[in-house]
This record gives C-alpha cells, structure tokens and sequence, in this order.
C-alpha cells in the first residue's frame, strides 16, 4: 500500500470510529419505584407518576425503564427491596409511600430519591432545603381536620344516630365501605413525584428542588354506603366529589 492510500484508509478509519459510537443507542434511565403496598391495592397511583414524568419529557419504554419493588404491606422487606434497587445502579429511586423513605435513605447517600411527607419522617429538616440526596412531595393532613367537621355538619344528625365513623383521610377507606373521604391529594403528590423524578433525570440536584406540598384536597362519597344507612346526601356535596363510589 503506498503512502497516499495508507493516509486515505486512516482518515476514513478515523471518522468511521466517531459516527459509529455516535450510531450507538444510548442506555435509558432506569427509575426505581419503591412501595410499600401492593400492586393492586396501589397500583392506580402509578398513572399519575406517570403523568408527572411525561411532563418533564420521559415516557416509559421509550426514553426511561422503570423497576418496580412492591413490598405487598411486608415493610420489613422494604430494605432488601432498596438495596436491590441500589445495586441495579437505579438513576433515582421514587420511595412512593411514607414508609419506603428512611429504607431508601439508609440504602444510599448518592443516588437522588424522590418521596412523600418528609417532614413527617424526619428524612429532611427543611422544606426549602432538603439536602443531600433526598426531595419529594407531600399532601395536606392536619389542615383538613376542620373541613372535614364542616361536612359532617353539612350531613347532620343521621351519621350521628347510627353511631356509625362517617368520614375518613384516604379514598381507599370510602372505596371499603366507609361513608365518605376527605384529603390532601395523593394522586397529585404522585404526579409531582414523577415531575421531580424527571428533572432530576435531566442534571437538576435534590438538594435544589424544595420540598413540594400539593394544595389540592379530594372528597370521595361511598353513595352505595349512604342508602344502606339511609342517609341522602346533599347535592352541594356531591357536585364537590371527585368521585361517588356506586
């Protein structure tokens, strides 16, 4: 091979080298979902993780995977679940229920991990400033003891006979049977957990993302509950629902 080919061949072995590791698909993000319930009990709450993700651009299957480790209510079993997911090298761990934050914690001081109600763990200290590794979501709690009395009101002196809890935090109360619920928004803590998840996937730090509380509230009416006990519920709070359970 003479001089001037030699040079040819490199050349073009040189640019070859570049546009072919270019050509290479890049490995998606891998999410690990941690929850301490089941999927079928918890379940619908990954749609709006899901939604939250889809805001900041990421799509299942197309740009990020995602582990999925449910503890089926064994919360002794959270910590090997997090540990697995640190071994997997997992890009940023989403501890979706209260109980999953301080295993996932204790599992890593590295890899981000995005959760609800914080506060309430002692997992961060402020919500401004989080901190290391860690940042979430939470919902509203205590502030909604007083409306809930005002819808008891509102429901007046048949709940009150028949000796019977009518009101509740959480919709899978109402879902079993119980009367109505009233709460912060879980579903919305989830969207805004799948929201941070994303923007950290994209380089943002936890430590620069405060401590997000959702401000919207949701009222679930077991309507199936309210004719057995004969109580007829008031169209003002119904119109409210986010949901009547029939």
């Amino acid at each position: 091979m003479d001089r001037r080919a030699f040079i040819t061949t490199m050349a073009g072995g040189l640019l070859a080298t570049p546009l072919a590791a270019e050509a290479q698909p890049r490995a998606m993000p891998t999410i690990g979902f941690l929850n301490g319930a089941s999927a079928e009990l918890s379940g619908h709450y990954v749609r709006p993780f899901l939604q939250g993700l889809s805001e900041t651009g990421y799509v299942e299957g197309r740009n990020v995977t995602i582990e999925f480790r449910w503890a089926n209510g064994q919360y002794d079993q959270l910590p090997a679940l997090a540990a697995d997911l640190v071994r997997r090298q997992v890009a940023v761990i989403a501890a979706t229920s209260t109980p999953t934050g301080l295993p996932a914690k204790a599992a890593t001081t590295t890899i981000p991990i995005v959760f609800s109600d914080p506060i309430e763990q002692g997992l961060v200290t402020s919500m401004n400033r989080p901190g290391g590794n860690l940042t979430g979501a939470t919902t509203l709690a205590v502030e909604m003891g007083q409306k809930r009395l005002e819808l008891l009101r509102e429901l007046a002196a048949l709940t009150v006979r028949h000796g019977v809890p009518a009101i509740y935090q959480y919709r899978e109360f109402a879902a079993a049977g119980g009367l109505m619920s009233y709460g912060g928004s879980i579903t919305d803590a989830y969207r805004m957990a799948g929201v941070y998840t994303g923007r950290i996937l994209k380089g943002e730090k936890p430590s620069d993302l405060p401590v997000q509380q959702s401000t919207k509230a949701e009222l679930f009416i077991n309507l199936k509950t309210a004719k057995k006990l004969g109580i007829a519920i008031p169209p003002s709070i119904l119109l409210r629902a986010e949901e009547v359970i029939e």
